[in-house]
């Protein structure tokens, strides 16, 4: 079986896994309410203007306050809350994943080795 076989059965997994199915159901859920999905799409939005903000040097300490604020309110939402939920927990499983291939490859940059020719 070849690298892209193994790679669409780990998709096809994935597919069947509680997780992803939970998010799906949450994002069902999510997009047959506008207004929730509106909100969470312009939190999005502002999350992503302090994020270049911030990679553009500003100081973005009052935005940042203003965003975590908007986020615990959002979190009481129990329809966002749930989508955000499935979608960390999914998030989490790929991330691992990665991580599992990554050490198993050995592919991962040792930053204090590196170091030695930086300086």
């Amino acid at each position: 079986m070849s690298v892209y076989d193994r790679a669409h059965e780990l998709a096809r997994t994935l597919q069947e896994s509680e997780e992803y199915r939970k998010y799906s159901e949450a994002k069902e859920k999510l997009q047959r309410d506008e207004e929730n999905a509106n909100m969470l799409q312009e939190f999005r939005r502002k999350q992503l203007e302090l994020q270049i903000a911030e990679m553009s040097g500003e100081d973005i300490e009052k935005n940042a306050e203003q965003l975590e604020r908007i986020y615990e309110i959002l979190s009481l939402n129990p329809t966002i809350n749930e989508f955000l939920t499935a979608e960390y927990r999914l998030a989490r499983v790929m991330t691992d994943i990665q991580r599992i291939i990554g050490e198993a490859l050995d592919l991962w940059i040792d930053l204090d080795h590196m170091k030695k020719y930086v300086n």
